[in-house]
């Protein structure tokens, strides 16, 4: 495994679409659900979860001069869902462990990963 004091932190940033329309049915939630728990428990066992949660659909965007957007920002439908920081190595590990994220399963889905500068 390695020593997890020498491992740096990655932001994984999930988009995904949060229009009412674009939401799924209660049993495809209940899918979705399971997969999601699969997949951030595998994380937490190897001890690589250091935070996360989800976002609610509220938001407002502000923009110089007093422009205020309500709602989150939505550029072609994607709008940030919410993030998870996890431990690796590096950031080729971050990404593998990315990779594996369930959101990837649906249309119009990413996921970001960005390292988290230490300074």
């Amino acid at each position: 495994m390695g020593n997890h004091n020498q491992m740096d932190k990655f932001l994984l940033l999930f988009r995904m679409d949060i229009t009412e329309e674009a939401q799924p049915t209660p049993a495809q939630m209940e899918i979705y659900m399971q997969q999601w728990e699969s997949w951030i428990s595998g994380i937490a066992k190897e001890d690589r979860l250091a935070g996360g949660n989800h976002l609610s659909n509220e938001g407002t965007v502000l923009r110089r001069n007093d422009v205020v957007q309500d709602g989150p920002y939505r550029a072609d439908k994607e709008s940030i869902a919410g993030y998870i920081i996890i431990k690796a190595m590096n950031f080729e590990e971050a990404v593998n462990i990315a990779k594996g994220c369930p959101i990837l399963l649906g249309e119009g889905t990413s996921v970001e990963v960005r390292k988290i500068a230490s300074r």
